[in-house]
């Protein structure tokens, strides 16, 4: 499974395409005057989420990763998604910051502790928060599912 992760499509648009989006926008980061090319960090929610997490196993340019309840077990459907999170864990370079409610109904918590395992496992410095209560979306202000204490806290 070297990189045939990679070739994988996602709502239409290939992983590979997507991940390449990224690249570009890290080389023309790193071309800005004011930019400190050793510090690029990604961060996202939900699908952003995984994404962050999958762009911190593709590129070396990332330093710091954070995700906010993207998923660590996407659903696996041949040459559509091969690979989630989990399975490209080992190629993490960076440090993780994984921010997740606990009452997610479509994240399970042992998915999150089994994705922070997996990277300190593989010698990656992870951590991991599991807020109780919280539900997936709990940082957006502008739905029923916010949490304020969490998303603050995050």
């Amino acid at each position: 499974m070297e990189k045939d992760w990679i070739a994988d499509a996602d709502e239409g648009m290939s992983r590979r395409q997507f991940l390449a989006d990224l690249d570009a926008i890290v080389a023309y980061a790193k071309k800005r005057p004011h930019a400190r090319a050793g510090r690029i960090g990604v961060t996202g929610l939900c699908r952003g989420g995984l994404y962050t997490l999958l762009f911190a196993a593709h590129s070396a340019d990332v330093k710091a990763a954070a995700a906010w309840y993207g998923q660590i077990k996407p659903t696996k459907t041949a040459g559509i998604r091969t690979a989630g999170p989990l399975d490209v864990a080992a190629r993490i370079k960076a440090p993780v910051l994984g921010l997740y409610g606990e009452a997610d109904q479509g994240i399970p918590a042992a998915d999150v502790r089994e994705m922070e395992a997996a990277l300190k496992a593989a010698g990656k410095t992870a951590a991991f928060v599991l807020y109780p209560d919280a539900p997936h979306a709990f940082h957006a202000d502008y739905r029923p599912s916010y949490r304020e204490n969490p998303a603050k806290d995050a």
